[in-house]
Protein backbone atom coordinates (compact mmCIF):
# COMPACT_ATOMS: atom_id res chain seq x y z
CA UNK A 1 0.00 0.00 0.00
CA UNK A 2 0.99 3.19 -0.86
CA UNK A 3 0.46 6.48 1.38
CA UNK A 4 -1.56 8.14 -0.97
CA UNK A 5 -4.11 5.42 -0.88
CA UNK A 6 -4.17 6.22 3.22
CA UNK A 7 -4.89 9.91 2.10
CA UNK A 8 -7.29 9.07 -0.39
CA UNK A 9 -9.11 7.27 1.82
CA UNK A 10 -9.71 9.80 4.43
CA UNK A 11 -9.76 12.37 2.19
CA UNK A 12 -13.26 10.29 0.27
CA UNK A 13 -14.82 10.36 4.13
CA UNK A 14 -14.24 14.12 4.33
CA UNK A 15 -12.22 17.10 3.32
CA UNK A 16 -9.28 18.43 5.19
CA UNK A 17 -6.64 20.53 5.45
CA UNK A 18 -2.50 19.10 5.58
CA UNK A 19 -2.78 19.54 9.27
CA UNK A 20 -6.21 18.27 9.85
CA UNK A 21 -5.37 15.44 7.66
CA UNK A 22 -2.31 14.24 10.19
CA UNK A 23 -4.10 14.48 13.06
CA UNK A 24 -7.03 12.29 11.58
CA UNK A 25 -4.07 9.81 10.56
CA UNK A 26 -2.54 9.49 13.71
CA UNK A 27 -6.34 9.01 15.17
CA UNK A 28 -7.35 6.74 12.83
CA UNK A 29 -4.49 4.57 10.73
CA UNK A 30 -1.94 5.32 12.84
CA UNK A 31 -2.24 1.86 14.79
CA UNK A 32 -1.32 -0.05 11.60
CA UNK A 33 0.41 2.57 8.67
CA UNK A 34 2.87 5.63 10.00
CA UNK A 35 3.38 8.31 8.32
CA UNK A 36 5.06 11.49 8.90
CA UNK A 37 4.29 15.51 8.54
CA UNK A 38 6.06 15.83 5.71
CA UNK A 39 5.41 12.62 4.16
CA UNK A 40 2.01 13.41 4.01
CA UNK A 41 2.33 17.10 2.83
CA UNK A 42 4.65 15.64 -0.16
CA UNK A 43 2.48 12.88 -0.73
CA UNK A 44 -0.52 15.64 -1.22
CA UNK A 45 1.79 17.73 -3.68
CA UNK A 46 2.03 14.66 -5.42
CA UNK A 47 -1.53 13.53 -5.55
CA UNK A 48 -2.46 17.32 -6.91
CA UNK A 49 -0.18 16.68 -9.64
CA UNK A 50 -1.84 13.68 -10.66
CA UNK A 51 -5.23 15.16 -10.58
CA UNK A 52 -6.13 12.70 -7.98
CA UNK A 53 -7.36 15.22 -5.35
CA UNK A 54 -8.16 18.84 -5.61
CA UNK A 55 -7.65 22.19 -3.17
CA UNK A 56 -9.12 25.29 -2.48
CA UNK A 57 -8.27 28.10 -0.06
CA UNK A 58 -10.60 28.80 3.14
CA UNK A 59 -9.90 31.94 4.74
CA UNK A 60 -9.02 32.15 7.90
CA UNK A 61 -8.86 35.70 10.35
CA UNK A 62 -6.24 36.98 11.28
CA UNK A 63 -4.01 33.96 9.86
CA UNK A 64 -2.86 32.49 6.50
CA UNK A 65 -5.77 30.80 4.49
CA UNK A 66 -6.05 27.08 5.35
CA UNK A 67 -5.82 24.82 1.97
CA UNK A 68 -8.61 22.25 2.20
CA UNK A 69 -7.66 19.41 0.26
CA UNK A 70 -10.63 17.02 -1.57
CA UNK A 71 -10.75 13.86 -3.31
CA UNK A 72 -11.68 14.02 -7.50
CA UNK A 73 -13.81 12.13 -8.96
CA UNK A 74 -10.20 10.57 -10.94
CA UNK A 75 -8.79 10.20 -7.03
CA UNK A 76 -11.79 8.09 -5.88
CA UNK A 77 -12.06 6.28 -9.04
CA UNK A 78 -8.26 5.49 -8.60
CA UNK A 79 -8.94 4.24 -5.05
CA UNK A 80 -11.63 2.26 -5.83
CA UNK A 81 -9.24 0.39 -8.47
CA UNK A 82 -6.18 0.01 -6.02
CA UNK A 83 -9.03 -1.24 -3.05
CA UNK A 84 -10.03 -4.13 -5.98
CA UNK A 85 -6.19 -4.96 -6.22
CA UNK A 86 -4.88 -7.95 -4.19
CA UNK A 87 -2.95 -6.88 -1.02
CA UNK A 88 0.46 -8.26 -0.45
CA UNK A 89 1.06 -9.90 2.44
CA UNK A 90 2.47 -8.04 5.13
CA UNK A 91 6.63 -7.78 5.50
CA UNK A 92 7.83 -7.36 8.79
CA UNK A 93 10.99 -4.98 9.69
CA UNK A 94 11.64 -5.33 13.14
CA UNK A 95 15.17 -4.35 14.62
CA UNK A 96 14.66 -6.52 18.00
CA UNK A 97 13.74 -9.86 16.30
CA UNK A 98 17.31 -8.52 14.29
CA UNK A 99 18.48 -8.06 17.77
CA UNK A 100 17.30 -10.76 19.44
CA UNK A 101 18.55 -13.32 16.28
CA UNK A 102 22.25 -12.12 16.66
CA UNK A 103 21.83 -12.13 20.09
CA UNK A 104 25.07 -14.58 21.32
CA UNK A 105 27.01 -11.53 20.49
CA UNK A 106 25.67 -9.35 23.80
CA UNK A 107 24.42 -10.26 27.30
CA UNK A 108 20.93 -11.22 27.29
CA UNK A 109 20.48 -8.46 30.05
CA UNK A 110 20.45 -5.95 27.13
CA UNK A 111 17.91 -8.08 25.22
CA UNK A 112 15.49 -8.23 28.04
CA UNK A 113 15.94 -4.75 28.62
CA UNK A 114 15.14 -4.01 24.92
CA UNK A 115 11.86 -6.15 25.11
CA UNK A 116 10.88 -4.67 28.64
CA UNK A 117 10.90 -1.51 26.83
CA UNK A 118 8.61 -2.61 23.84
CA UNK A 119 6.60 -4.47 26.02
CA UNK A 120 5.56 -1.47 28.11
CA UNK A 121 4.61 0.34 25.32
CA UNK A 122 2.41 -2.40 23.48
CA UNK A 123 0.72 -2.66 26.76
CA UNK A 124 -0.59 0.99 26.66
CA UNK A 125 -1.37 0.53 23.01
CA UNK A 126 -3.69 -2.56 24.17
CA UNK A 127 -4.80 0.07 26.59
CA UNK A 128 -5.72 2.49 24.29
CA UNK A 129 -7.31 0.00 21.38
CA UNK A 130 -9.50 -1.72 24.27
CA UNK A 131 -10.53 1.67 24.91
CA UNK A 132 -11.77 2.15 21.70
CA UNK A 133 -13.49 -0.98 21.77
CA UNK A 134 -15.46 -0.76 24.63
CA UNK A 135 -16.26 3.02 23.49
CA UNK A 136 -17.38 1.23 20.05
CA UNK A 137 -19.16 -1.56 21.85
CA UNK A 138 -21.09 0.99 24.21
CA UNK A 139 -22.94 2.43 20.89
CA UNK A 140 -26.68 0.83 19.68
CA UNK A 141 -26.62 -1.43 16.69
CA UNK A 142 -27.63 1.28 14.64
CA UNK A 143 -25.05 3.18 16.09
CA UNK A 144 -21.88 1.10 15.17
CA UNK A 145 -23.36 0.23 11.75
CA UNK A 146 -21.36 3.10 9.98
CA UNK A 147 -18.20 1.96 12.19
CA UNK A 148 -18.10 -1.89 11.61
CA UNK A 149 -15.18 -1.88 8.62
CA UNK A 150 -13.27 0.04 10.91
CA UNK A 151 -14.27 -1.85 14.08
CA UNK A 152 -12.43 -4.83 11.68
CA UNK A 153 -9.00 -2.96 11.33
CA UNK A 154 -9.52 -2.09 15.07
CA UNK A 155 -9.88 -5.79 16.58
CA UNK A 156 -6.77 -6.83 14.00
CA UNK A 157 -4.36 -4.44 15.68
CA UNK A 158 -5.94 -6.08 19.28
CA UNK A 159 -4.86 -9.33 18.05
CA UNK A 160 -1.72 -8.49 16.99
CA UNK A 161 -0.78 -6.40 19.83
CA UNK A 162 -2.06 -9.73 22.06
CA UNK A 163 -0.12 -12.22 20.14
CA UNK A 164 3.09 -9.59 20.21
CA UNK A 165 2.27 -9.50 24.48
CA UNK A 166 2.71 -13.22 24.33
CA UNK A 167 5.40 -14.09 22.55
CA UNK A 168 7.15 -11.24 24.73
CA UNK A 169 6.14 -12.74 27.38
CA UNK A 170 8.15 -16.17 25.91
CA UNK A 171 11.13 -13.85 24.60
CA UNK A 172 11.28 -12.94 28.34
CA UNK A 173 11.37 -16.89 30.06
CA UNK A 174 14.27 -17.60 27.33
CA UNK A 175 16.12 -14.34 27.98
CA UNK A 176 15.89 -14.02 32.06
CA UNK A 177 18.92 -14.94 33.80
CA UNK A 178 19.02 -18.86 35.50
CA UNK A 179 17.54 -19.41 39.02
Amino acid sequence: MALKHAILVLLEQQEASGYDLHKRFQQHMGFFWQASHQQIYQQLKTLLKEGLISVADQPQQGKPDRKLYAITAAGRTALIAWMHEASKPMKVNDSLLVKIYGGHLIDSAALLADVEQQYDSYRKTLMVLERIEQQYQQLADHEQQPYRLPYLTLRRGIHHVRAWLDWADEARQVLMPGD
